[in-house]
């Protein structure tokens, strides 16, 4: 449980009263200036908030009088730039965490580790040698070494180029299912939240306006994403088309052809369908050069007279998708809440 009330940065002011779960990955997402990092910064004990109460697994942080300074918390902190010890090589780096670890670090822990972020090759390295993202990689193995209550990552992934991005954040799809340390992920990155996010937490000028399971928040018509506005499906891959180098992902409302990137059988994944990427129809289009088609319920729609575009809410089988359509299409399609229609989707546009 983190609860702070009226902490005041400034003209800026912190208002959140909130819970999560100690388990897996709590993204906390907003637009810069949201109150994002000032939040993790208060968790870690950075600051001190003015009033509240901050408990962590049944453990008194702050509440009254009572101040756990940052070197008392059991906490990993992964900065937006690693903060590595430029004169000891990376072996060395990790020896330090290993140090101050409250109990010793198993073997096969630790060579679970170095493997799952691929570190061998670098650890009679110094990090002058390694790129952003190898030395991040090593920042990460550091604050999972030091065994904390909770891991808190503030943009680890900012100051990475795209290609080091998409890397690292293979390595940490992997990782935060196999390390069994809650994770408290800050970002302003929808692709990051869709990939790693279990639970997200929205910020909206200091304040929070939604929060949720990833699937539940980004599925909701008034949670603002901009061009990023779109749902994340979670299922398995069930087959393969290798002529076409389509796979078939099945999920709870059906099932959608992908490109093949080179799945495994069986394969539990995520994808993104963006609401700018999905067209409805009345009637099912057999004829249509799109793959993707799926009887659906319109839930709701969010539309203002002075915009051309409006987001539609379609509800199939468990499942919810958001289109963006324009409202002149919506009235051309008489659609309103309860109407049964087709949603089409193209392979080429559904994300991994």
């Amino acid at each position: 449980m983190f609860r702070t009330q009226k902490t005041q940065h400034d003209s800026f002011v912190l208002d959140v009263d909130f819970s999560i779960p100690f388990r897996g990955v709590t993204a906390i997402f907003g637009h810069s200036g949201s109150g994002k990092t000032t939040l993790l910064r208060l968790i870690a004990g950075l600051e001190k908030c003015q009033q509240g109460q901050i408990v962590v697994d049944q453990h008194v942080w702050q509440q009254g009088d009572i101040f756990l300074p940052a070197h008392q918390r059991t906490i990993g902190y992964v900065f937006q730039e690693p903060s590595l010890f430029d004169h000891l090589t990376i072996i060395k780096n990790l020896q330090y965490a290993l140090k101050r670890a409250d109990s010793p670090v198993s073997k096969t822990h630790y060579n679970e580790v170095i493997q799952l972020l691929a570190l061998e090759p670098l650890l009679t390295r110094y990090p002058a040698q390694l790129s952003g993202g190898e030395k991040q990689r090593v920042a990460i193995a550091r604050a999972i070494f030091i065994q904390p209550t909770v891991l808190l990552m503030d943009e680890p992934l900012a100051s990475l180029d795209g290609k080091r991005k998409a890397e690292i954040l293979s390595y940490l799809e992997t990782l935060t299912k196999v390390v069994k340390i809650p994770i408290i992920y800050v970002s302003h990155s929808v692709d990051e939240i869709m990939r790693l996010a279990d639970h997200v937490l929205v910020l909206d000028a200091g304040k929070i306006s939604a929060q949720g399971s990833v699937f539940e928040v980004f599925s909701r018509l008034d949670v603002t994403l901009g061009q990023d506005k779109g749902v994340v499906l979670s299922g398995k891959i069930v087959a393969f088309e290798p002529q076409w180098r389509l796979a078939k992902f099945e999920f709870s409302g059906g099932d959608l052809w992908l490109p093949d990137n080179d799945f495994n059988l069986n394969q539990t994944v995520r994808v993104q369908v963006k609401a700018s990427d999905i067209s409805v129809t009345n009637t099912c289009l057999d004829d249509s050069s799109v793959l993707n088609r799926l009887a659906a319920n319109v839930v709701a729609i969010n539309e203002q007279a002075e915009q051309a575009m409006a987001l539609v809410q379609l509800c199939v089988g468990d499942s919810m998708f958001i289109a963006q359509l324009t409202r002149k299409s919506i009235a051309n399609l008489a659609l309103s809440p309860g109407n049964h229609v087709w949603l089409q989707v193209k392979s080429t546009a559904i994300v991994r």
